[in-house]
């Protein structure tokens, strides 16, 4: 059984992304899927002076710890303003400062939806852009718009981004091997 580490950049108890990131690590053949809920652990806003005096929290080594006895990593990142949520960058700020291979290069499919029509296509270009950067081994990238008319429990709708999608599980399947 492969362990597959599901995380949603967001802090929102009602994510769309963990619920897209739930749903496509179940699709993925023998995985045992480990949800990290960024909403179950608090981190303080990152500040150098803040870690001279305080240390490294206890939930970024948690984390530190969930990411180093993973196999694979289904990443789906929420969209503020275009950008990464505060969320996720405060949690990739807190576990630099353990590893700078935060994603230590584990298989990932990097994600983003919204319910708007461009599906955090932006965010999903900026993180593709810098993820290498510390330690993310994308395998693949996908955006899926308009959340709710796009997904329901059964999966993707529409048949090409369930095609594309299937096509990019297929392809961290491989890569975990």
């Amino acid at each position: 059984m492969r362990k597959i580490l599901t995380l949603a950049g967001s802090n929102s108890k009602k994510s769309v992304n963990k619920e897209l990131a739930v749903y496509v690590a179940s699709q993925i053949p023998n995985a045992e899927i480990v949800p990290v809920d960024l909403s179950a652990f608090d981190l303080p806003i990152y500040g150098v002076d803040l870690q001279e005096e305080k240390g490294i929290p206890e939930n970024a080594y948690k984390i530190n710890d969930i990411i180093k006895h993973v196999d694979g990593i289904v990443l789906s990142l929420a969209e503020h303003n275009g950008l990464p949520t505060v969320a996720y960058k405060n949690l990739l700020d807190w576990l630099s400062r353990i590893d700078k291979s935060v994603w230590k290069d584990k298989p990932m499919l990097l994600m983003a939806t919204s319910p708007g029509g461009r599906g955090g296509a932006n965010v999903l270009k900026v993180v593709k852009e810098v993820i290498p950067f510390v330690g993310g081994n994308v395998v693949g990238a996908f955006s899926l718009p308009s959340f709710y008319d796009n997904f329901s429990e059964e999966g993707i709708k529409d048949p090409q981004k369930k095609l594309e999608l299937q096509e990019l599980i297929n392809k961290l399947d491989v890569a975990l091997k």
